[in-house]
């Protein structure tokens, strides 16, 4: 299962806008992307409740992961958002 650990880039953390653009990248691949913060348990990336119970904060690791075919491009899709500063 092809996984990815980012820090989260946004100021506002994984919260309203950023969330929502990172759950519609989610729902829109393939297969079905996880995001958990680092120790936590994993939530499907493709709903924005889900990203926002996270509580993942700027500076945030947090693992992106999927399985199935197409997993390793649907998880640098979401990590590459995650990573970039969604609120500039």
């Amino acid at each position: 299962m092809p996984e990815k650990r980012v820090a989260v880039a946004s100021k506002v953390g994984l919260h309203a806008r950023p969330a929502a653009l990172v759950a519609k990248a989610a729902a829109a691949q393939p297969v079905a992307v996880q995001i958990a913060k680092a120790g936590g348990s994993p939530v499907a990336a493709g709903s924005v409740l889900n990203l926002m119970t996270l509580a993942a904060g700027h500076g945030d690791e947090v693992i992106i992961s999927a399985e199935g075919e197409g997993a390793e491009e649907a998880v640098e899709a979401v990590a590459q958002l995650v990573a970039t500063d969604l609120d500039a």
